[in-house]
């Protein structure tokens, strides 16, 4: 049982809730500030005192006032407008964590919420009602509205959720769980819909699809310096030393520990005559490094936005004032999004650079393509295509959203993040450059494979040993995309966090 609301939650817990969904709970000392906040609200109300989002409309429609017979309809109303997004659905690891998101902002009481709102969001969660988000609408700004919408119809009753993978009516799902639609009192439609929960939602998806990504290509990064009879000096530490990176540093350890003790280079000491490998070997401690500079720095923007309040406008009990402001404009999470899509997509670049590196005999010594009798035997040249096929794709997508902006509701919001959309392509990314890694871990075991008798070293043989736990020796020309998708299923799992110990984020 994980508690919400009081203190902020650590990346392994949010991606214990992403992935495997664990019963949660409100913290008990949540409740004297949630019923400080509803309290405030309702002496607000009673004095007829206008104060936007509680008694007036909402955007460039704050002016008008709302009479109090119809407060209840007005947040209602909210709802049902803001449900206009589109396109594909959020899957349940994103929603789930989207509600979680929303409970843990809520529960601080700066929102004006009753607690029994609060508590049917939890209700949802752990009874494993997914209200249905398309994923298209937010620019991430004014919060996410439009999919924050769709996910509070199913507190009304209002349209389809998803349970156990089946679509259903949502009142109907409430009643199969004992739950009651619920009616939004002043405010709790607005609270509802303002805030960045499924941009952070996104982003930290993203951090650990990035996080499973970086592992493995560590370790495919390593096998392929051996599988190429690859020098291990350029992980020497002292090089990286005196440039001083912290992400460079402790990335060039990992490359170091995993080459340690093999066959392989020990028989290329005296042997070999290049002076120095190419640059996609060479500078790995160099560019991984500043990529997991890129994932702890976005790491820690979306840890503190999970727990952020940022609705609006704020309800400070004392005084009953309520504070508009701008915690909904979803900036720092677009910006740090856009820096892990870069991070992303260079880690895919890289990793089929060196696939390209192990298919050229010239390179790397090895059979042409990675397989004998070449010819009648075409090996790893489509595969190669394909990894840079998705290297090629992720550089479109990994263009800032950032930068852009277009004004929304009649020039009130007239600067947006477009922190969902940065958030959004995040998945797809990862999925790009975790097909290249796999195909690299298929290419460097090949290449690891020919070296024999020769040994790589005892951490390296493990990573070899994973992937041939899945994927057999290429003798001769097989059907290969179920390959790929075996070792991309490893690497989308987390299979190689092991190889990177003390690096990612979340650990």
């Amino acid at each position: 049982m994980i508690g919400l609301g009081k203190q902020q939650l650590s990346l392994s817990r949010l991606r214990t809730i992403a992935r495997e969904g664990p019963p949660l709970e409100l913290d008990p000392a949540c409740l004297p500030a949630l019923r400080a906040g509803l309290a405030s609200v309702e002496r607000i109300v009673a004095s007829g005192r206008a104060a936007y989002g509680i008694n007036t409309g909402f955007g460039r429609l704050s002016q008008t006032r709302i009479p109090v017979s119809e407060l209840e309809q007005l947040q209602t109303n909210i709802v049902l407008s803001h449900a206009a997004g589109t396109g594909p659905l959020l899957d349940d690891a994103a929603v789930r964590l989207t509600i979680a998101l929303k409970v843990e902002s809520l529960a601080r009481g700066y929102s004006g919420v009753r607690p029994q709102l609060v508590d049917l969001l939890l209700g949802l969660y752990n009874r494993g009602i997914y209200p249905l988000i398309p994923a298209k609408g937010s620019v991430g700004a004014s919060g996410d509205l439009a999919p924050l919408a769709h996910l509070s119809l199913a507190l009304l009753g209002i349209g389809e959720v998803r349970v156990a993978g089946r679509l259903l009516p949502a009142r109907q799902a409430l009643g199969n769980a004992g739950l009651e639609p619920i009616k939004l009192a002043p405010k709790e439609g607005l609270a509802l819909l303002n805030g960045t929960q499924v941009s952070t939602a996104l982003a930290l998806l993203g951090l650990f699809a990035a996080e499973d990504l970086f592992a493995a290509a560590v370790a495919a990064g390593a096998l392929s310096v051996d599988a190429a009879a690859g020098s291990d000096a350029p992980f020497d530490p002292r090089i990286h030393a005196l440039r001083g990176h912290a992400g460079q540093q402790d990335v060039a350890g990992r490359y170091a520990a995993l080459l340690a003790g093999s066959e392989i280079r020990r028989s290329h000491l005296e042997n070999d005559p290049r002076v120095q490998d190419p640059y996609s070997l060479r500078c790995q401690p160099q560019v991984m490094g500043a990529c997991l500079e890129q994932m702890r720095y976005a790491a820690r923007v979306f840890q503190i936005e999970a727990s952020a309040v940022s609705d609006n406008p704020l309800v400070f009990p004392q005084g009953d004032e309520v504070v508009s402001g701008g915690n909904f404009h979803a900036e720092p999470v677009a910006l740090a999004a856009d820096a892990l899509a870069v991070a992303i997509a260079e880690i895919g670049a890289l990793a089929e650079r060196r696939i390209a590196l192990l298919i050229d005999p010239t390179l790397s010594g090895l059979p042409p393509f990675l397989v004998q009798h070449g010819g009648v035997n075409s090996g790893f040249m489509v595969a190669q295509v394909t990894a840079a096929a998705l290297a090629s794709e992720n550089k479109s997508l990994a263009h800032p959203a950032s930068v852009d902006s277009l004004p929304t509701s009649a020039n009130q919001e007239d600067h947006v993040s477009m922190a969902t959309s940065a958030a959004r392509r995040l998945g797809d990314m990862a999925a790009n450059s975790a097909g290249i890694v796999a195909i690299e871990l298929l290419a460097a075991a090949q290449g690891i494979d020919f070296r024999a008798p020769l040994k790589t070293s005892p951490r390296l043989q493990e990573v070899h040993a994973l992937v041939r736990s899945r994927v057999g020796f290429y003798a001769h020309d097989r059907y290969f995309a179920p390959d790929i998708t075996a070792i991309q299923a490893l690497v989308e799992a987390g299979a190689f966090h092991r190889f990177a110990p003390g690096l990612l984020p979340s650990q």
